[in-house]
C-alpha cells in the first residue's frame, strides 16, 4: 500500500513522502495513529493544501520535545526490585516501569516512547533510550538495584554482584582457616590413658 508520510517515521522516511509498505503495517499502525495518509489522488491534494501547518505543526512539537529533552538527557532513576544471589530479578523492568519512575520524579514520558528491545532481566545500571518526537530521542540511566543502599553503591561504579561474590568467598576461607586451627576435632584427649 502506498502511503503519504504526516510526520518522520523511522526506517520509512520523512514528513511528505509517498512510500510503499505492507497493508497490516499501514492499517494497524500508521493510518490509526495519523502517521500516514492513504496516497490517492484525494489525499494528495488535502496533503498538499495542509502542508504548511503540517510542517508547522511538527516544528512546535519537536521544539516542545526539544525542551523536555534537555531536563531528561543522561538523567538516572532508581528502580528497587526483588532479584536473586545471581543478579537476576525475579520478575522483569518494562517500558512502563521506565515510564513510571521518569513520572514519579516530575518528567513527562509515555510508556510507548520508551525504547527497550527486550525487558530488563538483571540488576546494574541500564541506559534506555527515550523517543519524544520521531526526531528527538533521549537516554536516560535506569540504576535497578535491591535496596536503596545497594543502588547508591551501583551509582558510585561499584559491581554489587561481584563484591558480594568476594564477601562470600572470604567468609568462606576464613571459616576453613578457623576449622584447621582450632575448630572441630581440635581437643587434644588421649582415649589410651585410662586402660
Amino acid at each position: 500500500m502506498k502511503v503519504i508520510l504526516l510526520e518522520r517515521v523511522e526506517r520509512l522516511g520523512g514528513l511528505g513522502e509517498t512510500v510503499t509498505v505492507k497493508d497490516g503495517f499501514a492499517r494497524n499502525f500508521l493510518l490509526p495513529r495519523h502517521k500516514a495518509l492513504r496516497a490517492t489522488e484525494a489525499n494528495l491534494k488535502v496533503f498538499e493544501g495542509q502542508r504548511a501547518d503540517i510542517e508547522t505543526r511538527n516544528n512546535k512539537a519537536k521544539e516542545a520535545a526539544e525542551e523536555s529533552a534537555t531536563a531528561l538527557n543522561g538523567s538516572s532513576y532508581i528502580l528497587i526490585r526483588q532479584a536473586g544471589e545471581t543478579g537476576q530479578l525475579y520478575g522483569s523492568v518494562s517500558g512502563r516501569d521506565v515510564s513510571d519512575a521518569v513520572q514519579a520524579e516530575g518528567g513527562k514520558v509515555d510508556r510507548s516512547q520508551v525504547v527497550l528491545d527486550k525487558p530488563i532481566k538483571t540488576l546494574g545500571l541500564h541506559e534506555v533510550k527515550v523517543r519524544l518526537h520521531p526526531e528527538v530521542t533521549v537516554t536516560v540511566t535506569i540504576n535497578i538495584a535491591r535496596s536503596q543502599d545497594e543502588a547508591d553503591r551501583q551509582s558510585r561504579g561499584e559491581n554489587v554482584i561481584a563484591s558480594q561474590y568476594e564477601e562470600d568467598r572470604a567468609a568462606a576461607e576464613e571459616a576453613a582457616s578457623d576449622m584447621l586451627e582450632g575448630g572441630a576435632g581440635s581437643h587434644d584427649v588421649d582415649f589410651g590413658a585410662d586402660r
